[in-house]
Parts: C-alpha cells; sequence; structure tokens
C-alpha cells in the first residue's frame, strides 16, 4: 500500500456513560497516519452517555453523530456505516479499549490476508474485584468454550470475527447488518461474506481491550439473552448449529435434576428400589461435580489472587445456566424481542 486508506470508525452507543470517553480516546488516539472519522450511533441511553458524545463531537470535528431511536445494535450500525465515507470500516465497541497499533495491524492483516473482514481477541479486563472476575471468566476456555477470539487461537480462516476491520465494498455486496437480530448479526454477516467467497481471518495479535458487565444480574441477563439469540441463528441456518451448544442445557439439566434429587431422595429413600436411590444419589452428585469443576477452573483462571479467581469461579454458572435457559428458550418460541435487560434500562 503505497498510501495509507482512511478509515471509518462505526460505534452503537447505549448506557455507555462510564466508558465512552476512554473508548473514544483509545479510537482517535491510534497511531494511524490515514484519515479518521468515528460515527456514533446515539440510542435513547438513560445515562449522560449522549450528553458525552455531543461534547467529544464539540472538541473533535472527525466524529459525527446519528440517531437511533430505537437503540438497536444493528440498527445503529448501519446508519453509522451509511453516514461513513472512508474506504475501511471498523466496528468498535463503547465498551472497549484499542491498543494503538490496533487499526494499522488490523488494515496490514486485511490486505495481507487477502480478506474482507478480519477480528482479533476480546482481552477482557476489569476495573473492579467482581468485573475482574468475570473478564478471568471470559479468557477461561471453560467459560465460553470455543470462540477464537475469547481464549485464542492461531492465526487464519475463522466462522466469526470480533468486532470487525471490513474493506467497505463489502456492504454493497453482501448487505449490511441483519436488523431482525438484535444479537448474533456479526456471525450472520460473517455467513454471508464467506458465502460470497471471501475470508475471514482471526489475528490473534490483535487484542482489544472489554470491560464486561460488572455485576453478577446484568451478566446473567446478558448470558440469557446470548443464549436466546445463538438459538435464533442456529434455528435459521444449518451452519449456526454446533455441538457445544448442546452442551450447556445437557448441563442446566444435569443440574436441575440434581437439585431435586436431592430435595426427593431423603423423602422416598425408604419406598422405593435399590437401583432407583443409586439413580437419585447419582443425580445428586452433578452439581457437587459441576461446582467443583468451576472451582477448579476458577482457581486455574488468569485472575490475580484468591478472591478474583473466587469470584471467576461464580461467573461460570452466571454464563452458563442463563445461557443455556435463553437457548431452550430460544429453541422453542424464537429470539424475537428479547433483549439484553442488563444493559437496556
Amino acid at each position: 500500500m503505497t498510501q495509507l486508506p482512511g478509515v471509518s470508525y462505526v460505534m452503537p452507543v447505549l448506557n455507555e456513560a462510564a466508558y465512552l470517553e476512554e473508548a473514544v480516546g483509545s479510537i482517535l488516539g491510534q497511531e494511524y497516519s490515514g484519515e479518521k472519522e468515528l460515527v456514533l450511533a446515539l440510542g435513547p441511553s438513560t445515562d449522560a452517555s449522549n450528553d458525552v458524545a455531543e461534547r467529544l463531537a464539540d472538541a473533535d470535528a472527525r466524529i459525527t453523530l446519528v440517531h437511533n431511536p430505537l437503540g438497536r445494535t444493528p440498527i445503529g450500525l448501519n446508519l453509522a456505516i451509511k453516514a461513513s465515507t472512508m474506504p475501511i470500516v471498523v466496528r468498535v465497541d463503547a465498551h472497549s479499549e484499542l491498543p494503538s497499533n490496533y487499526t494499522r495491524r488490523g488494515i496490514e492483516t486485511l490486505f495481507r490476508a487477502n480478506a474482507h473482514d478480519v477480528g482479533g481477541l476480546m482481552d477482557a479486563k476489569g476495573r473492579t474485584a467482581v468485573q475482574r472476575g468475570i473478564a478471568a471468566a471470559y479468557h477461561s476456555k471453560f467459560g465460553f468454550g470455543g470462540p477464537a477470539y475469547h481464549s485464542g487461537a492461531p492465526e487464519g480462516p475463522a466462522e466469526s470475527a470480533y468486532l470487525g476491520i471490513f474493506r467497505r465494498e463489502v456492504f454493497d455486496e453482501v448487505g449490511f447488518y441483519n436488523e431482525e437480530l438484535w444479537r448474533a448479526q456479526d456471525w450472520e454477516l460473517c455467513l454471508r461474506i464467506r458465502q460470497a467467497g471471501h475470508t475471514v481471518w482471526f489475528d490473534p495479535e490483535l487484542k482489544v481491550g472489554y470491560y464486561p458487565r460488572d455485576n453478577f444480574k446484568s451478566l446473567m441477563s446478558q448470558s440469557m439473552a446470548s443464549g436466546t439469540w445463538r438459538a435464533e441463528i442456529a434455528r435459521r441456518f444449518p451452519e449456526g448449529k454446533s455441538l457445544r451448544h448442546d452442551v450447556p442445557p445437557l448441563l442446566l439439566l444435569g443440574v436441575a435434576t440434581g437439585l431435586a434429587a436431592t430435595v426427593i431422595e431423603p423423602l422416598v429413600r425408604q419406598d422405593v428400589p435399590p437401583q432407583v436411590r443409586v439413580a437419585l444419589n447419582l443425580a445428586k452428585a452433578v452439581p457437587a461435580m459441576y461446582a467443583a469443576i468451576a472451582l477448579a477452573a476458577g482457581l486455574a483462571s488468569n485472575a490475580t489472587g484468591l478472591r478474583d479467581k473466587l469470584l471467576a469461579t461464580c461467573a461460570f454458572p452466571a454464563i452458563h445456566l442463563p445461557w443455556a435457559v435463553g437457548y431452550l428458550k430460544g429453541r422453542i418460541f424464537g429470539a424475537s424481542g428479547t433483549v439484553d435487560k442488563g444493559r437496556v434500562k
């Protein structure tokens, strides 16, 4: 590349007042000499997010604001992309901080790999003890399992990409984000990119600082919404179904059965055959086994200090079990109308 291409950063914003200014600073402070612009799609926030955004836009002409009255992520992304002008489109998140070399490295990878979408690693981190524990669970393979952008993988072609660095022309070819998918819209867009014969690429050197939810109630709400929309993807697209998606529902069944057996077994142990007592005792062991595995995973996580490791242990069931409930709900009833109640006030 003899001349560095201009970059349009696009960011949906909803109730992100505590994180927005740092996220914007990490974007506009990129060590990249090509032209930059940032388009913020402002949803109906109930905190001071829009005030922060307006102050930032007043101070820097590179920032453009568009309004997203419904507050849905795919709608905001589409509005921002259509309002942007540069040949490279970089999706960013108000809960994220870009390392200073992110844009330069991402665009180099985009052309080196002849890809149309490049993503990297979600480098979860925390400001508080609870958030640090949740971040450690994000990094653990026990937390999220397969996705490379959580726990890492070698560089190469990928099914989907975290955030995404795009060639603008790919939107002209395959279309914009699907506005029916309030979550998991990244995966569906990547599917269309791959179906068009283009490459989606994972580069583990692209590490994006990400602040996850900072309390367990919000984490559980987020996990349930994520599971519901992942089920919607599985309903709509055969390619969206993976065997690993069956593990949390099986875990939920095992834990629920074990808890029920714990209550029932003392009441019926004198009145049932020995085989039934054995089955009930085996079922009773499942919750304890899961707790032991979660504890082992928490202690083995990258959290520092015993307190944060124990908080990571608590984060695993707050991720797995609500996700499983959401997934079952989505498979049976679909995901229409499902929102992350930990984010939408």
